[in-house]
């Protein structure tokens, strides 16, 4: 038996979404913008990669939201190609993990794929909350959770397809909670995302246990 976990974490957020989804799926163009880091102070701009790497490298300590300097550059990689190749470029290497193995047909092959920031992109959110300038809010995510319409990851979409057809099991495992089951089904299914094996929320008693670790407060 191989199990397989696809866990896209970044620490910020994915900008890649499905061509397949509906218009009500998909933030109003355009996407990608021309970057503006050259309008950046060298500086600010050297400090904020700086600070970028070691939150992805999860070298930070304890945090809480960006320094307020890097809103800029925050915003316009998230809104740039940059990060988009970033996804790209991990569900390749992922595609190509997957493929060298050649499933026994014993059933056994099980792939683990996270929710957030893996197969749906909750970026509508952030932009809306500062793209991390602001403290998370669980109350607040939770209502955006409720409105049941993250859009889907491309790149994640098209590795769910493709392991599929390879013959794993899908398991979809989230931080959220249970009592978000059915927004949850009925928002990666309006994604595109269908015919996983097994989806595990958290059981709502237990969230004392832990918060769910946001895209933005992987280091708080």
């Amino acid at each position: 038996m191989r199990i397989l976990v696809n866990l896209l974490v970044f620490s910020l957020l994915p900008l890649a979404f499905s061509e397949e989804n509906s218009s009500s799926y998909l933030i109003p163009r355009p996407l990608i913008f021309k970057t503006q880091l050259k309008t950046i102070d060298d500086d600010v701009n050297l400090h904020c990669t700086s600070w970028r790497f070691a939150a992805e490298t999860n070298n930070l300590a304890p945090w809480k939201t960006i320094p307020a300097e890097c809103a800029d550059y925050v915003k316009d990689y998230l809104m740039g190609k940059g990060y988009v190749f970033d996804v790209e470029r991990v569900s390749e290497e992922a595609k190509v993990y997957a493929s060298t193995f050649e499933s026994n047909g014993d059933g056994k092959d099980v792939w683990i794929f996270d929710i957030d920031e893996t197969l749906l992109s909750n970026l509508p959110y952030y932009l809306e909350h500062g793209c991390g300038l602001e403290v998370f809010d669980h109350s607040k995510f939770d209502k955006w959770v409720e409105r049941g319409i993250a859009p889907a990851i491309a790149p994640s979409l098209k590795l769910y397809q493709m392991v599929k057809e390879m013959g794993y099991k899908v398991i979809l495992l989230t931080g959220r909670r249970e009592n978000h089951r059915v927004v949850t089904v009925e928002n990666l299914r309006n994604a595109g995302f269908h015919n996983w094996d097994k989806l595990i929320l958290r059981y709502t008693p237990y969230l004392n246990w832990g918060n769910v670790c946001p895209p933005l407060q992987c280091g708080s």
